[in-house]
């Protein structure tokens, strides 16, 4: 008891959630449909969601703080080396330019994390795709000469042809996630950038995932995918350049002390694509 009182005062509180039993928070269930996950969550379109992004995006973009990931501000950068390594090589390729479309990139998030180590390009354009209240939102407050926001791909292609995507902790979060994988190959992308995409061993799995309230108060469907299928669909046309871990690692799905604990481990993980140009 004395250790568990001292762990309490010294370990800060996302630390503590971690350890309750039984868990709160996190990724819950093994739903057969999208439907059936959605009466279990309020979905992505929470109001609070979009405020609590905006407000602080506009501390990073006023220099009130660094660097902001899933709303939450820090007062340091937290850099996804990998996919800055993946940017910086895209742009060696392309004589030093660089064109990325965003796909579910919020307000701005990768854009501000990684703008200091990239605006000494040649060419730098930064296209995001997202929710219409997120694109009204974005051209509202952030739109500028380099940050652009639309609606969907083909939107954005339109304006200007990307030469790299990149999709951060977000096909996950897709009704259908192997149809935009089919929308993603079908528009030959020359660098494919995935970053925090949650896989499981075998089969995929659907979830809901409960945010701690602290983050801001939500809950929404949430994919597991099996990484053999995920993989497969980029044989024909892509080679893996390279994988890694994200900032996430391992991850418990369901509850602490579930029978099949070990069923129940995820990994998040990253993954860098190049077209294989034809001969």
């Amino acid at each position: 008891m004395k250790a568990k009182n001292i762990i309490k005062k010294i370990a800060p509180p996302f630390f503590i959630d971690l350890f309750k039993s039984p868990k709160k928070y996190g990724f819950f269930g093994d739903y057969k449909t999208w439907s059936d996950a959605l009466k279990d969550s309020r979905g992505y379109d929470a109001p609070e969601i979009l405020e609590k992004v905006k407000d602080s995006l506009l501390k990073v973009k006023n220099g009130e703080a660094e660097y902001e990931r899933d709303s939450v501000t820090f007062s340091k950068i937290e850099y996804s080396w990998p996919v800055l390594a993946g940017l910086l090589w895209a742009a060696s390729l392309n004589e030093s330019k660089l064109s990325v479309l965003d796909f579910g990139g919020s307000l701005g998030s990768s854009y501000f994390q990684n703008k200091k180590l990239l605006s000494h390009l040649k060419e730098f354009k930064w296209n995001i795709v997202e929710q219409d209240k997120f694109v009204e939102s974005g051209k509202k407050y952030f739109e500028d000469g380099q940050l652009k926001f639309y609606k969907s791909i083909e939107e954005s292609l339109q304006a200007s042809r990307s030469n790299v995507l990149l999709i951060s902790s977000t096909i996950q979060y897709i009704e259908d996630p192997y149809s935009l994988l089919e929308e993603i190959l079908k528009n030959k992308f020359d660098i494919i950038i995935f970053d925090r995409t949650t896989f499981i061993e075998g089969k995929d799995r659907l979830t809901v995932q409960k945010v701690p309230p602290r983050i801001y108060d939500a809950s929404y469907p949430a994919w597991f995918l099996d990484k053999n299928k995920f993989l497969e669909k980029f044989k024909k046309d892509y080679r893996l350049v390279s994988e890694f871990d994200s900032i996430g690692g391992k991850i418990q799905v369901g509850k602490n002390g579930d029978k099949d604990a070990a069923k129940n481990v995820a990994f998040e993980q990253g993954m860098i694509f190049a077209r294989i140009m034809s001969q």
